[in-house]
């Protein structure tokens, strides 16, 4: 994955009021515990279930998440 999409993830994450923790989030999103914490810090690329998932939780589009488009 590329730089964008780390700072996009964790500026989501932290935009949501309570900001929840990386290990909520991942299980929240039926995720392995430490996804949200690798894919912030750029240590792991999400499959694209993992993607689905996670612009699904935040209710945003694939392309937002990634980078693509500059709108949610």
């Amino acid at each position: 994955m590329n730089e964008e999409f780390a700072r996009r993830l964790q500026k989501l994450r932290e935009e949501r009021t309570p900001v929840k923790s990386r290990h909520v989030i991942s299980h929240l999103c039926g995720l392995p515990t430490d996804a949200i914490r690798r894919y912030e810090r750029g240590e792991s690329t999400p499959s694209m279930d993992a993607l689905i998932k996670i612009a699904d939780y935040y209710e945003v589009s694939l392309d937002y998440l990634v980078g693509r488009a500059p709108y949610r």
